[in-house]
């Protein structure tokens, strides 16, 4: 059984950070590409970052030198580390893992950025 377990969204201050942690079971963690995408209220959900197996990111222009994805294969645990956060970042946050053919997603975490 896959499961993969958000934590660190939160409310935040414009200009501020937050790191959001997935962590992952049931796959073979270190073979697995894995993402952050978000949904903002009435908006389709859209890649945040990504990071393959290898280590190899890309990130959404939106986001380009402000968020950070990485990996720590001995802990099953991707990050996205987010830096000066801004009030259009306000979404869910949902972390996934692209094993097996099939797209497995977590519940989702609200991060919410005032201004």
């Amino acid at each position: 059984q896959v499961q993969l377990v958000e934590s660190g969204g939160g409310l935040v201050q414009a200009g501020g950070s937050l790191r959001l942690s997935c962590a992952a079971s049931g796959i073979i963690f270190s073979i697995t590409a894995m993402g952050w995408y978000r949904q903002a209220p009435g908006k389709q959900r859209e890649l945040v970052a990504h990071i393959t197996g290898g280590g190899s990111t890309n990130y959404a222009d939106s986001v380009k030198d402000r968020f950070t994805i990485s990996r720590d294969n001995a802990k099953n645990t991707v990050y996205l580390q987010m830096n000066s956060l801004k009030p259009e970042d306000t979404a869910v946050y949902y972390c996934n893992a692209n094993w097996g053919g099939v797209n497995w997603w977590a519940k989702g975490t609200l991060v919410t950025v005032s201004s």
